[in-house]
Parts: structure tokens; C-alpha cells; sequence
């Protein structure tokens, strides 16, 4: 996918965040990203809707159930919600959804924090290989990879998206 494709993605998910955020009558939402390439993107999409709430972030490695199976190493890194998450609507935003848990280990910090009124999520791709009951609902791009196949999101600047082979250093 194309540095140019990025800018478009981002505009059409801002317009189907808008559109449902407004037909949910919901205001005033609290929009948070997964670190990092969540963040952002929410930084994008934080912009493009004109949100007045400050942004939050998460850091969802400590949440993980896989993190050494995938190879991740936890740097201890404090998320960051600037106000209380107790009966607010939550936008929340990622890059990829692929098995669902980095999705399940967000909503458990969240829940840590207090009770949402609810929560959106939102996600610049969409892939096959989900391992948990989880979907977007808002949607930038969908891709079916053969298995040993991930996409990755660089950046911060410019934002791009590679297909990489499992065996590839990230």
C-alpha cells in the first residue's frame, strides 16, 4: 500500500467515525490509541474530527496473554488517559486487527481505569486470522495474508504499511 493511500484511509475512517458517532448521539468522546502506531493514527484522526478532549494512549504490553510467544519484550511505559474513563464514549484506535488480543488486552486496561459507556473501536486494517470475537467498527482497509504473512504500520512520518514474512525483524 502506498504512502498516498494512507492520507485517504484516514479520511474515510474519519468520516464513518463521524457518521456513527453522530447517529450513537454521541459527544464529547474520549479518543485513545494503542501504542504505538494506534497513537498514531489517533493523532490523525484526532485532528481530522476536531476532537476537544486531549488524547489518550495506551501501553498494552503488561496486558498481553502472548507477548513472549510473539516476541514482544514489555518496556515498562505508563498509558496516558487524560480524564476519567467512567461512563464515558470511548473512540478507540488501532492499527491492525488481526487475532483480536491486542484488542482484548486494551479494553482490560480500559476497564481498569473504570466503566466505559462504551467503546468504538476503529482500526486502519482488518485482517484475516482473528482468534477472538472481536470487530471494528470502523474500518479502513480490509486484507486476507497467507499464514506466515503480518502487515506492519511504520512511521510516525510518513505513515506507510508493509506485508512482511513472520521470520522478518520488526
Amino acid at each position: 500500500m502506498s504512502i498516498d493511500q494512507i492520507p485517504m484511509l484516514l479520511d474515510s475512517m474519519a468520516y464513518g467515525l463521524n457518521k456513527k458517532l453522530k447517529m450513537q448521539y454521541r459527544q464529547d468522546v474520549l479518543m485513545v490509541g494503542i501504542h504505538t502506531g494506534g497513537v498514531w493514527l489517533a493523532e490523525h484522526l484526532h485532528s481530522l474530527l476536531g476532537l476537544e478532549l486531549p488524547l489518550g494512549q495506551l501501553n498494552i504490553a503488561f496486558y498481553r496473554d502472548d507477548f513472549s510467544s510473539i516476541g514482544l519484550h514489555p518496556r515498562v511505559e505508563p498509558s496516558s488517559l487524560p480524564l476519567e474513563v467512567e461512563d464515558r464514549h470511548i473512540v478507540l484506535v488501532d492499527d491492525v486487527l488481526h487475532t483480536g488480543r491486542t484488542i482484548r488486552a486494551a479494553l482490560n486496561e480500559i476497564f481498569d481505569y473504570g466503566r466505559p459507556a462504551s467503546v468504538t473501536l476503529a482500526v486502519l486494517v482488518e485482517r484475516n486470522g482473528r482468534e477472538l470475537p472481536i470487530q471494528a467498527d470502523v474500518i479502513g482497509c480490509r486484507l486476507h495474508l497467507e499464514p506466515g504473512k503480518h502487515v506492519k504500520l511504520c512511521g510516525p512520518h510518513p505513515l506507510s504499511l508493509e506485508i512482511r514474512s513472520t521470520s522478518s525483524t520488526t
